[in-house]
């Protein structure tokens, strides 16, 4: 059991966020149920909406809201329901307050330093937890937290280099497998959390992400101080997730050498599969913008080589041609379809194996 502002988390797991459309109520509520915490992503969470092409803005609030409370409903009082907000998006202090009112339980922000965050969840409302990937990024957040808002973190989720998505490490030291590991920056992050959890009298937990796959990877963490661990690539081949199974079999097919390190319009580098848009994206090519959807805030349309909404919608609907497939460095383990349940029980089986005092 877990204690993060008020709440109780029953297993030491969160299923990371996946824009777009890919972890929404569906499969936020289904790992909830089973005591975890089910995390819907905002980014343009309103692009199934009919009028999402006229008022995105309108339809991905409207969007996050009707999502959080499926998911509510689905986990029936269990585990916790978070959302993943973007810093990047232009959208994200509406986000975050939308969710936070429509009961979301924790908002678990990144893709830039969340350094407001606290002005705009009430404490009380929800958990807050910044995503970091350094000691450094976790020292000055927490720091501007305590010094303008008078608040902490009520955890923290250390991102490695092997996640998918977004990044939070230089292109260059991505490309040359010269970041720190997770083991490295672990130690580092659980130094500049605990002088906040003595001034503040609790404990905030710090959750691993980015190469974590089993319960006994988990356990290894576990082992040096972690509270947990962030897992997102793994749930996506489950019946419960909220894409296509197109692109559920896009990621099945995928082999351990397809994933590629890209340069994303967000302003920073990804991790995604090589499909035809990536490998045209390597030659030097272009996929001109037909519109702008005002997503993102330092996105300059008539510079960048691609629309992300439009490739990570497509995607979503199993578009291999056009799709952004995010993913992390072991999507080629990925083997079968499973049901969230089956899914959480082998990870916790393997934790309880390989830790069993638990």
């Amino acid at each position: 059991m877990i204690a993060l502002a008020g709440r109780t988390l029953q297993l030491p797991l969160i299923q990371g966020g996946m824009g777009v459309g890919v972890s929404m109520g569906g499969l936020a509520g289904a790992v909830a149920a089973c005591g975890a915490m089910g995390c819907i992503s905002t980014a343009d969470a309103g692009y199934r909406e009919p009028d999402f092409a006229t008022n995105a803005a309108e339809a991905n609030l409207r969007a996050i809201r009707a999502e959080i409370q499926k998911a509510k409903q689905r986990a029936q009082g269990m585990g916790m329901v978070a959302v993943n907000a973007m810093v990047a998006t232009r959208q994200y202090a509406d986000a975050v307050k939308a969710a936070v009112e429509a009961g979301a339980d924790a908002i678990i922000s990144g893709a830039g330093l969340p350094l407001e965050l606290p002005g705009l969840v009430e404490e009380g409302k929800a958990a807050i937890a910044p995503i970091v990937s350094s000691g450094r990024a976790a020292k000055l957040i927490l720091n501007r937290w305590h010094k303008r808002f008078g608040r902490t973190a009520d955890f923290v989720v250390i991102e490695g280099s092997e996640a998918g998505g977004p990044l939070g490490f230089a292109e260059e030291d991505l490309h040359a497998g010269s970041c720190q590991t997770l083991e490295q920056i672990l130690p580092e992050v659980l130094a500049e959390v605990r002088p906040y959890e003595e001034q503040y009298g609790r404990s905030i937990p710090v959750f691993v992400a980015g190469g974590v796959y089993t319960g006994a990877d988990m356990a290894r963490y576990m082992e040096q101080g972690a509270a947990g661990a962030q897992i997102a690539t793994r749930f996506i081949p489950t019946w419960e997730c909220d894409a296509s199974q197109g692109y559920k079999d896009v990621l099945l097919e995928a082999d351990a050498g397809d994933a590629r390190i890209i340069h994303s319009p967000v302003g920073m580098p990804g991790r995604a599969l090589a499909t035809p848009l990536v490998q045209r994206l390597e030659q030097g090519h272009r996929v001109p913008t037909a519109r702008c959807w005002g997503c993102m805030r330092s996105c300059k349309p008539a510079e960048i080589p691609f629309c992300i909404t439009h490739a990570l919608i497509e995607a979503v609907k199993g578009n291999r041609e056009e799709g952004l497939f995010f993913c992390g460095s072991n999507v080629g383990r990925l083997d079968r379809m499973m049901h969230v349940r089956e899914l959480i029980d082998e990870i916790m089986g393997e934790l309880k194996a390989a830790r069993p005092a638990l």
